[in-house]
Protein backbone atom coordinates (compact mmCIF):
# COMPACT_ATOMS: atom_id res chain seq x y z
CA UNK A 1 0.00 0.00 0.00
CA UNK A 2 1.12 3.45 -0.62
CA UNK A 3 1.54 6.17 1.58
CA UNK A 4 -1.31 8.89 1.63
CA UNK A 5 1.57 11.40 0.40
CA UNK A 6 2.64 9.76 -2.50
CA UNK A 7 -1.10 8.70 -3.29
CA UNK A 8 -2.32 12.44 -3.05
CA UNK A 9 0.64 13.68 -5.30
CA UNK A 10 -0.06 10.97 -7.63
CA UNK A 11 -3.57 11.87 -7.88
CA UNK A 12 -2.82 15.41 -8.06
CA UNK A 13 -0.18 14.77 -10.87
CA UNK A 14 -3.30 12.83 -12.81
CA UNK A 15 -5.65 15.32 -12.19
CA UNK A 16 -3.69 18.32 -13.53
CA UNK A 17 -2.59 16.20 -16.57
CA UNK A 18 -6.64 15.09 -17.03
CA UNK A 19 -7.06 19.25 -16.70
CA UNK A 20 -4.25 20.01 -19.21
CA UNK A 21 -5.65 17.73 -22.10
CA UNK A 22 -9.39 18.90 -21.27
CA UNK A 23 -8.12 22.43 -21.78
CA UNK A 24 -6.28 21.97 -24.77
CA UNK A 25 -8.94 19.69 -26.51
CA UNK A 26 -11.41 22.51 -25.89
CA UNK A 27 -9.17 25.05 -27.49
CA UNK A 28 -9.36 22.85 -31.03
CA UNK A 29 -12.60 22.81 -30.87
CA UNK A 30 -14.38 24.75 -33.66
CA UNK A 31 -17.48 26.16 -32.52
CA UNK A 32 -19.91 28.26 -34.55
CA UNK A 33 -21.80 30.85 -33.37
CA UNK A 34 -25.29 30.39 -35.51
CA UNK A 35 -28.20 32.87 -34.56
CA UNK A 36 -31.15 30.50 -33.05
CA UNK A 37 -34.64 30.74 -35.55
CA UNK A 38 -37.42 31.35 -34.24
CA UNK A 39 -39.17 27.77 -34.62
CA UNK A 40 -36.08 26.07 -33.87
CA UNK A 41 -38.08 23.99 -31.53
CA UNK A 42 -40.37 22.29 -34.02
CA UNK A 43 -39.46 18.44 -33.86
CA UNK A 44 -39.16 18.61 -37.75
CA UNK A 45 -36.26 20.70 -37.16
CA UNK A 46 -34.00 17.88 -35.10
CA UNK A 47 -35.00 15.12 -37.90
CA UNK A 48 -33.17 17.50 -40.66
CA UNK A 49 -30.39 18.09 -37.93
CA UNK A 50 -29.63 14.35 -37.42
CA UNK A 51 -29.83 14.07 -41.41
CA UNK A 52 -27.54 16.56 -42.45
CA UNK A 53 -24.24 15.27 -44.28
CA UNK A 54 -20.99 15.32 -42.58
CA UNK A 55 -19.48 17.04 -45.45
CA UNK A 56 -20.27 19.29 -47.85
CA UNK A 57 -18.50 20.22 -51.13
CA UNK A 58 -15.96 17.32 -50.94
CA UNK A 59 -13.71 19.30 -47.96
CA UNK A 60 -16.44 21.27 -45.53
CA UNK A 61 -16.31 18.94 -42.85
CA UNK A 62 -19.33 19.48 -40.28
CA UNK A 63 -18.55 21.66 -37.30
CA UNK A 64 -20.07 21.97 -34.41
CA UNK A 65 -22.60 25.00 -33.55
CA UNK A 66 -23.84 26.92 -30.67
CA UNK A 67 -27.43 26.87 -30.97
CA UNK A 68 -30.50 24.50 -31.00
CA UNK A 69 -31.48 23.22 -34.92
CA UNK A 70 -28.32 24.38 -36.25
CA UNK A 71 -25.59 22.77 -38.36
CA UNK A 72 -22.11 24.19 -40.11
CA UNK A 73 -19.42 23.30 -42.31
CA UNK A 74 -16.01 24.54 -42.79
CA UNK A 75 -14.39 26.98 -39.91
CA UNK A 76 -14.80 30.21 -38.27
CA UNK A 77 -15.53 33.19 -40.25
CA UNK A 78 -16.06 30.83 -43.59
CA UNK A 79 -18.84 28.81 -42.41
CA UNK A 80 -22.17 27.08 -44.23
CA UNK A 81 -24.10 27.18 -41.59
CA UNK A 82 -27.74 26.13 -41.97
CA UNK A 83 -30.83 27.23 -39.23
CA UNK A 84 -33.67 25.22 -39.85
CA UNK A 85 -37.04 26.83 -37.91
CA UNK A 86 -36.73 30.24 -40.04
CA UNK A 87 -39.58 32.16 -41.41
CA UNK A 88 -41.38 30.86 -44.49
CA UNK A 89 -40.33 32.80 -47.44
CA UNK A 90 -43.06 33.82 -50.01
CA UNK A 91 -42.34 32.82 -53.81
CA UNK A 92 -41.15 36.13 -54.63
CA UNK A 93 -37.48 36.13 -55.49
CA UNK A 94 -35.73 33.34 -57.07
CA UNK A 95 -37.15 30.12 -56.93
CA UNK A 96 -34.85 26.98 -58.05
CA UNK A 97 -35.78 23.44 -58.09
CA UNK A 98 -32.84 21.63 -57.03
CA UNK A 99 -32.62 17.70 -57.73
CA UNK A 100 -30.18 15.51 -55.95
CA UNK A 101 -28.44 12.51 -56.53
CA UNK A 102 -30.72 10.51 -54.27
CA UNK A 103 -33.90 11.65 -56.67
CA UNK A 104 -35.17 13.81 -54.36
CA UNK A 105 -35.73 17.55 -54.94
CA UNK A 106 -36.18 20.83 -52.78
CA UNK A 107 -37.47 23.87 -53.64
CA UNK A 108 -35.21 27.04 -52.58
CA UNK A 109 -35.27 31.01 -52.60
CA UNK A 110 -31.84 31.48 -53.86
CA UNK A 111 -30.60 35.43 -52.93
CA UNK A 112 -27.55 37.27 -52.39
CA UNK A 113 -26.98 40.05 -50.25
CA UNK A 114 -24.57 42.12 -53.31
CA UNK A 115 -21.36 41.39 -51.25
CA UNK A 116 -21.39 37.69 -52.60
CA UNK A 117 -23.34 35.97 -49.62
CA UNK A 118 -25.94 33.32 -50.99
CA UNK A 119 -29.16 32.81 -48.48
CA UNK A 120 -31.01 30.00 -49.50
CA UNK A 121 -34.31 29.43 -48.04
CA UNK A 122 -36.71 26.32 -48.42
CA UNK A 123 -39.69 27.15 -50.25
CA UNK A 124 -43.26 25.41 -49.65
CA UNK A 125 -42.09 23.40 -46.26
CA UNK A 126 -42.60 24.40 -42.62
CA UNK A 127 -40.61 24.83 -40.69
CA UNK A 128 -38.47 26.24 -43.45
CA UNK A 129 -34.57 25.79 -43.27
CA UNK A 130 -32.01 28.49 -44.09
CA UNK A 131 -28.55 27.63 -45.26
CA UNK A 132 -25.83 30.50 -45.58
CA UNK A 133 -23.18 30.54 -47.79
CA UNK A 134 -20.29 33.26 -47.08
CA UNK A 135 -17.78 34.95 -49.90
CA UNK A 136 -15.12 33.00 -48.19
CA UNK A 137 -16.71 29.24 -49.48
CA UNK A 138 -18.07 30.50 -52.89
CA UNK A 139 -14.09 31.99 -53.64
CA UNK A 140 -13.23 28.09 -53.88
CA UNK A 141 -16.32 26.22 -54.27
CA UNK A 142 -19.68 26.24 -56.40
CA UNK A 143 -23.11 26.58 -54.11
CA UNK A 144 -23.57 23.27 -56.23
CA UNK A 145 -23.38 21.23 -52.65
CA UNK A 146 -27.01 22.71 -51.95
CA UNK A 147 -28.31 19.16 -53.65
CA UNK A 148 -26.20 17.66 -50.89
CA UNK A 149 -28.89 18.91 -47.96
CA UNK A 150 -31.89 17.60 -49.70
CA UNK A 151 -32.01 14.25 -47.95
CA UNK A 152 -31.64 16.08 -44.53
CA UNK A 153 -34.30 19.13 -45.58
CA UNK A 154 -36.94 16.56 -47.21
CA UNK A 155 -37.54 15.44 -43.38
CA UNK A 156 -39.97 18.70 -43.64
CA UNK A 157 -42.74 17.52 -46.28
CA UNK A 158 -42.84 19.98 -49.26
CA UNK A 159 -46.39 21.44 -49.18
CA UNK A 160 -45.96 23.78 -52.37
CA UNK A 161 -43.47 24.04 -55.16
CA UNK A 162 -41.98 26.84 -57.27
CA UNK A 163 -44.03 27.66 -60.06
Amino acid sequence: MLPARTFTRRTAVVLAAAALTTMSLAGCSRTIGVEVAPDAADPLCAEVVLAVPDELGGDLPKVPTDAQATAAWGEPGAAVTLRCGVEQVGPAGDCQHVDSGDGTSVDWIVATDGKDTWSFVTYGREPAVEVVVPPAVTEDHSTSFISDLAPAVTQVPATKECQ
